[in-house]
């Protein structure tokens, strides 16, 4: 399950997983273009990027400052989340 954290000045929203059983969160972050979306998932906490379609490195040095700047508040998010649901 994933819940949104932030919608972006560009329209892009950013969301997190519950934590997983491996003990990471996944954040997700998606763009509207035209009829479909660049996206990108960042695993928390190695801060590992995959699925990257559509941003480019401008974009990508601006997610990776925006999550690493938002990551123990979003791990704790997460984690409250996994307790809530669980």
């Amino acid at each position: 399950m994933f819940y949104n954290y932030a919608e972006l000045e560009d329209g892009t929203q950013v969301a997190f997983s519950n934590v997983l059983d491996s003990g990471e969160v996944q954040v997700s972050i998606e763009r509207p273009v035209e009829l479909v979306f660049d996206s990108a998932v960042c695993t928390l906490p190695a801060f590992e990027w995959t699925a990257i379609e559509g941003f480019d490195e401008s974009d990508m040095t601006r997610l990776d400052s925006f999550v690493h700047n938002n990551a123990q508040l979003i791990l704790r998010l997460a984690r409250e989340a996994s307790r809530e649901y669980a």
